[in-house]
């Protein structure tokens, strides 16, 4: 066999593969993650600018009076409740690959802060899945605390895509907002809540 068919036999097994992989959720999620390895997939970290329907919907004075989320043991937190602390919410479902596959960036940033109590983490699962939510979590080796939502979730945190991540400053205000998957591993993401932590 001449070179030339060998490489054809190895080109169509290589895109097989990669079909393959991408039609698999584990497959997707494995090569999501590896392109947020190489660099892409980076989270903005600006803060968003208000929108006319968002700012109707909550005022900013109210620092979402009535929003809280509960967790596996029924404990419910009230967003209010944090005010003096910067919450990084992530918003996401166990049916969605590209959340799935920024979880463990998440897991990095969360042991960042381990020891700081004036970071909380709020991973919310948005449909109430307990049991998916709770085998993903421990399939990944990973204890993110998970909760779900006991109020509406306001707009102008919540549009209509996940994954979406939220991080409100020590006034409860949102400091950034990104939809979409990204890389919260990455050393800009924790040197951005240090920054809210010490304002």
């Amino acid at each position: 066999m001449n070179k030339k068919k060998v490489w054809k036999i190895v080109g169509n097994v290589i895109f097989v593969g990669l079909i393959i992989l991408l039609i698999l959720p584990s497959g997707r999620i494995w090569v999501q993650q590896g392109l947020m390895k190489i660099g892409l997939f980076k989270p903005k970290l600006e803060k968003p600018e208000p929108t006319p329907i968002a700012e109707a919907e909550v005022p900013a004075s109210s620092n979402y009076a009535g929003v809280a989320f509960s967790d596996d043991n029924g404990e419910v937190v009230h967003i209010p409740d944090l005010k003096g602390k910067v919450v990084f919410l992530n918003f996401w479902a166990t049916w969605c690959p590209p959340c799935k596959a920024e979880m463990p960036s998440i897991q990095v940033l969360k042991d960042k802060f381990k020891d700081n109590n004036n970071v909380v983490f709020l991973i919310v699962e948005i449909e109430g899945e307990k049991e998916k939510a709770r085998d993903f979590m421990q399939q990944g080796s990973m204890d993110l605390p998970v909760y779900y939502p006991e109020s509406q979730i306001p707009g102008e945190w919540l549009g209509g895509a996940i994954p979406t991540t939220v991080i409100l400053d020590k006034t409860g205000n949102i400091a950034t907002r990104h939809e979409g998957m990204a890389d919260y591993a990455r050393v800009e993401v924790s040197d951005f809540i240090t920054e809210l932590i010490q304002k």
